[in-house]
């Protein structure tokens, strides 16, 4: 997780009069106090002043599949759950800005997708949020879309396109047309977005890593136990043999 941020401390000894420097002190001060207020707003206005990123224009519908609802569970934590009730459960924490969460899902995210199609596990994804505030949104976002039945279509853009955390790339804008050029062009899932209606479902899977024994991410449980990787790699063959071997 990242560390706690080094506090700055202002230099306040400057000789009395010293008028000049005093001056300059108070103005810079004023400077960052200014800039400050003018980030939060634009913050609170979805990171609209960031211009649409290249990697979004290559997101589109046809690598969608027939529409899957799934449900948000407060039993297993407020995750995302496909096919509940399913023997076979796998469990899978992410955060959308982590890169080894990207590889993971590069490596897995289809297999995954085929055992929800077909029906032969339940998943659930508990999309984290410990990041920063655009794992924030962006997890608040992926929540938005589960209506819409395109959870899972969302889920895999939003790793594709990943970028530098808190680059600006997951602004509500940026968000909200990752959507649309996955086909979701409804008010409500933009008002959803822009107004983090689904930032207590974000919150509460946040809160419930510790009792889980969740320490990072990707962090993945089959049928309740921690499936770990015997190699740096996040190797295919290895999950599935995993998975198969929770069947029996």
């Amino acid at each position: 997780m990242p560390k706690e941020p080094r506090q700055r401390k202002v230099n306040n000894s400057a000789k009395p009069g010293d008028t000049v420097t005093r001056n300059i002190v108070i103005g810079m001060i004023a400077l960052v106090v200014l800039s400050g207020v003018i980030f939060t707003v634009l913050d609170k206005q979805s990171g609209s002043s960031v211009a649409l990123p290249a990697s979004i224009e290559s997101i589109s519908t046809a690598n969608n599949g027939e529409p899957l609802t799934p449900t948000i569970s407060p039993e297993a934590d407020y995750g995302v759950v496909f096919n509940a009730d399913s023997p076979l459960k796998i469990d899978v924490w992410e955060d959308f800005q982590c890169p080894y969460c990207k590889f993971f899902e590069d490596s897995m995210g289809d297999y995954l997708e085929d055992l929800i199609r077909e029906k032969q596990a339940e998943v659930t994804f508990h999309m984290a949020s410990f990041l920063g505030q655009e794992s924030v949104r962006a997890s608040n976002a992926a929540n938005c879309a589960v209506p819409e039945g395109r959870f899972i279509e969302y889920h895999r853009a939003l790793f594709d396109i990943q970028g530098g955390e808190n680059s600006g790339l997951f602004s509500n804008k940026n968000l909200v047309e990752i959507g649309t050029r996955l086909g979701i062009t409804s008010e409500s899932f933009a008002n959803c977005v822009n107004n983090n209606e689904s930032g207590d479902v974000v919150k509460n899977v946040a809160s419930s890593m510790k009792k889980n024994g969740v320490e990072g991410t990707p962090t993945v449980f089959i049928n309740g136990k921690p499936w770990n990787r015997t190699t740096s790699e996040f190797r295919l063959e290895e999950f599935k043999a995993a998975v198969e071997a929770a069947k029996q």
